[in-house]
């Protein structure tokens, strides 16, 4: 689909999942904030939760039956420690996979850690039209992802295409029909 010609700020929850961090020591998560607003975005909503797939998957799935998130981006728990479960409990939410998100962020990645890249789970889909990224935990990981795909995705201007037109129409098509 064409980019539009003019910006169409988005809103976007970001969700850090970690069992010891708080809003003090979230540099993941206000470093995601800080680059939505500075991108001309709404921060809708900024959430920690423990790294538990059920409460993880219970906020992120309000927020995609919300109109009024159109992103949910999620740092934190894409490793491969026991407790890391972030892709298993979001990708069941999935309507669609976008594939491409984490081989392009294991590729950016690559340029900047190497090899270690591989141990990123990072995964992006969408579900009830709301387009849901899950990030790694740490702030470098989450400014690769932001700098090197998110940025650019979610702006309506960028050419030749990007998220935005699928994410409002789906929302548009969604308060429509209910009236």
């Amino acid at each position: 689909m064409p980019a539009h010609s003019q910006f169409i700020p988005l809103n976007i929850a970001v969700l850090t999942v970690s069992d010891t961090r708080d809003e003090e020591t979230d540099t993941s998560g206000r470093f995601l904030c800080q680059a939505i607003e500075q991108a001309g975005h709404h921060v809708y909503e900024k959430a920690i939760v423990k790294d538990d797939k059920y409460q993880l998957r219970a906020i992120v799935s309000n927020w995609i039956v919300s109109d009024q998130v159109q992103v949910v981006v999620c740092t934190g728990g894409t490793g491969f420690t026991e407790r890391d479960s972030t892709p298993e409990a979001i990708a069941c939410l999935f309507d669609k996979q976008v594939d491409g998100f984490g081989e392009l962020f294991r590729h950016i990645s690559y340029q900047e850690i190497g090899t270690s890249t591989v141990q990123s789970r990072a995964i992006a889909g969408m579900a009830n039209g709301t387009l849901i990224c899950c990030l790694p935990g740490s702030t470098g990981a989450c400014k690769t992802a932001w700098n090197g795909i998110l940025r650019e995705q979610l702006d309506s201007t960028h050419r030749p295409c990007n998220f935005v037109v699928h994410l409002t129409t789906a929302h548009a098509k969604a308060c429509d029909s209910r009236g």
